[in-house]
């Protein structure tokens, strides 16, 4: 497992977890799934599923904090500014901690570069918001929502996976 693989297979990701069409009932199934495989596994996470203008669902399950609505807010913000899954942007901008770079004319307080964050990208409209989950580990964060996507488009989870993380 390299940086670069990682980041090669979540742009795989992003382009083949499309939807054909993206509503409030979508959004309310995701949401929904993500919630019940967050109870069951015991995930202490927030879901945050929004469109650019509105949000439609959100979450905070049993161990969740006052921080992760905040994180999530973070997240889409860095979202919305380039189009592309959270993870990626981390491990793209090589920043161990996340903080967004003033020189970019971002503050900290807005931005942050860390996994957890996947567009909803729907076919013929390109990407219009994100589901964001705050909580776990950022590879994990990640891992979630994919795996919530492909149960959803009917995609085998392994073939859309990240490699285990090595050990430290």
């Amino acid at each position: 497992m390299t940086v670069a693989s990682d980041i090669k297979k979540i742009a795989e990701q992003e382009a083949t977890l499309m939807l054909e069409s993206f509503d409030e009932a979508v959004a309310f199934q995701l949401g929904t799934a993500l919630r019940e495989r967050a109870l069951k596994d015991r995930l202490p996470i927030c879901i945050d599923i929004r469109t650019f203008d509105r949000p439609l669902f959100y979450a905070a399950l049993p161990g969740s904090n006052a921080s992760n609505p905040d994180w999530a807010r973070r997240k889409f913000n860095a979202l919305t500014r380039w189009l592309k899954s959270t993870y990626r942007l981390a491990l793209e901008k090589k920043n161990i901690d996340g903080i967004a770079d003033p020189r970019e004319g971002l503050s900290g307080e807005d931005y942050v570069f860390a996994g957890g964050a996947f567009p909803i990208r729907v076919r013929n409209a390109g990407v219009i918001g994100a589901i964001i989950v705050s909580g776990l580990p950022q590879r994990e964060d990640h891992g979630v929502v994919v795996d919530t996507l492909c149960d959803h488009l009917g995609i085998d989870r392994k073939k859309m996976a990240l490699p285990k993380a090595a050990s430290k």
